[in-house]
């Protein structure tokens, strides 16, 4: 059906939202073409403000893998022998129904695009534009990391799971679990449930001989950060994709709590990004909202300006830079506020400076951090704020004591950009032999001859930057970013020459919103091809890196200066 028009498509779509009581309330669905696919747009002005509502039994979660008539049991053994997790089971369901010939998904399915923009889609002379970027070594190595999945567990799970349709035909392609992967990726959502929702009260059997019931609980793990929310219940729980069995009675007390469900909500699912987003999404589990109980809904932010008739609905994805854009979901914002450079000294290079075990332990003792984000938003508060800025920033709490007395507050202190765990930990990795043996005699008064304490973080943190200051630690900071800087430009050139490749580059043939797609079919019969996209996106992107490569090079530059004058 990829051939289909779109409106055909969509027809068949709406017809399937219905038969799902979803709700089209003050919006419509619409072909907005083939650089940016399908979108919301507002229709009828409603007086709440509720757009969209979609029942939650339509979202693809892992609790609807698990209860699908067909291949839930099977897909419940292997949750439970911890051959997949939350998400890989989820991104299976999705390779195995697109194989499906019935799949009940098959409109909504038919709707998704087929091919991305992120860097997993690119071809190998494409990807040759990311290098010398963050994103190059991290899409090679996700790449060969989902091929070894594809390889060792994918094909034979999903033959498996097809067999149990009667299908013994379709053969599944590495291309069929990256659609799986990237549709995962580009399109699920944290879905905030209610406890009551993921634990449906069961019926206890009658004689109350505490027969224990299996359910699961599926913590929130988005960006890879996992926070690891035990609760406390009946069946098993699931910490970082990890399954545990958890013994002792579901507490009342938590049928009110809220637990974080990754899924997909078709229909939601369609709203495109905007920095000014027109709505947000909200969970009414009662029903008090939308007078649908367990439903998501779409609902206006523009109390003060409603959103007029006509215009495009979308939906914030959060203060993202281009690098987190372009990996996750496939496009860039030219000029992206919330834009980062990612500088980082390698874990494995501390194994050659000297001292580097008991630096190592300094650097343990400090929680000191070997790698910082550093935003755009900090040069606003640097030496060199590029427009006025009244308000004073301090990036991290600055060791204002010393024993000695010797040592005083560089006056600078609050004009440095840089995050204070990672100029603790290159204060550490930089430090001389003499103020190394000088830290370890600071240490010393501190714990007493009998070692009667333990010296605080900050503490530790006061001793080394009294031993050291800061001049050794901004000149290595200098030298991360000189050598980040120049590994930008090894292989495309300066930040000049970028700013003239987009000036060549036709970018009104992308058309307008092309910077914001995201449920683009990239099926392209008209003049924009899918390589000029990925090669504007990969210039836009590492341009941006080298801006602020050079941007925060001056203001380590600067910082270094004031430091070796100040004695520092």
């Amino acid at each position: 059906m990829a051939n289909e028009e779109p409106e055909v498509k969509l027809e068949r779509f709406l017809q399937w939202l219905q038969v799902n009581n979803v709700e089209l309330r003050g919006c419509k669905i619409k072909y907005c073409g083939e650089n940016k696919g399908f979108g919301i747009f507002s229709s009828d002005q409603v007086s709440d403000g509720v757009l969209l509502v979609v029942p939650l039994d339509l979202a693809i979660t892992p609790m609807r893998v698990l209860q699908d008539p067909l291949l839930g049991p099977e897909c419940r053994a292997m949750f439970e022998e911890g051959e997949v997790d939350d998400r890989f089971l989820m991104i299976l369901f999705l390779t195995v129904e697109r194989l499906r010939k019935n799949s009940s998904w098959k409109p909504y399915f038919d709707m998704l695009p087929s091919t991305f923009g992120n860097p997993l889609w690119f071809t190998d002379d494409e990807l040759l534009e990311l290098k010398g970027t963050t994103l190059h070594r991290a899409t090679e190595l996700q790449k060969l990391k989902l091929l070894s999945l594809y390889d060792e567990q994918v094909k034979g799970l999903v033959k498996k799971l097809l067999l149990l349709d009667g299908n013994s035909e379709s053969e599944v392609s590495f291309e069929d679990f990256l659609w799986a992967n990237s549709i995962f990726w580009t399109r699920a959502l944290n879905i905030p449930l209610p406890h009551s929702y993921v634990f449906p009260q069961i019926q206890e059997d009658q004689d109350n001989c505490g027969s224990v019931n299996k359910s699961y609980v599926f913590t929130d793990q988005s960006k890879e950060l996992v926070n690891e929310q035990e609760e406390k219940g009946d069946g098993f729980l699931v910490v970082g994709g990890e399954v545990r069995e958890v013994n002792g009675i579901t507490s009342t007390s938590l049928q009110s709590e809220t637990l974080w469900v990754e899924g997909l909500v078709p229909g939601i699912d369609f709203c495109n990004h905007d920095l000014k987003a027109a709505a947000t999404w909200e969970v009414d589990g009662t029903g008090s909202v939308t007078g649908v109980p367990y439903s998501m809904y779409l609902l206006s932010v523009g109390k003060c300006s409603p959103v007029q008739d006509g215009e495009e609905i979308s939906i914030s994805y959060g203060n993202k830079g281009n690098e987190e854009l372009l990996y996750l979901y496939g496009f860039v914002i030219d000029d992206n506020p919330d834009d980062y450079l990612m500088v980082h000294y390698p874990l494995e290079a501390i194994q050659s400076i000297p001292n580097s075990d008991t630096k190592a332990v300094l650097l343990e003792a400090q929680t000191a951090e070997l790698r910082c984000l550093l935003p755009k938003s900090l040069l606003d508060h640097g030496f060199f704020p590029p427009h006025e800025c009244n308000n004073k920033c301090k990036t991290g709490p600055i060791c204002d004591f010393s024993w000695s007395g010797q040592r005083r507050m560089p006056s600078y202190s609050n004009k440095l950009v840089f995050p204070e765990s990672f100029l603790a930990a290159l204060r550490t990795i930089a430090m001389k032999q003499d103020e190394h043996l000088k830290v370890s005699s600071l240490l010393e008064e501190l714990v007493g001859p009998g070692g009667e304490r333990q010296p605080s973080d900050t503490e530790v943190r006061a001793a080394v930057w009294e031993a050291s200051g800061d001049s050794g630690a901004l000149q290595l900071l200098l030298d991360l970013l000189n050598t980040k800087l120049m590994d930008l430009e090894e292989n495309s050139g300066t930040e000049k020459c970028d700013s003239e490749l987009l000036q060549k580059t036709s970018t009104e043939r992308l058309g307008q919103h092309a910077c914001y797609e995201n449920n683009s079919s990239k099926e392209t019969n008209g003049s924009t091809t899918p390589t000029q996209k990925h090669k504007w996106m990969s210039i836009v992107y590492r341009r941006g890196q080298k801006e602020l490569a050079r941007l925060f090079l001056r203001e380590a530059e600067y910082a270094l200066q004031l430091a070796l004058s100040e004695g520092n």
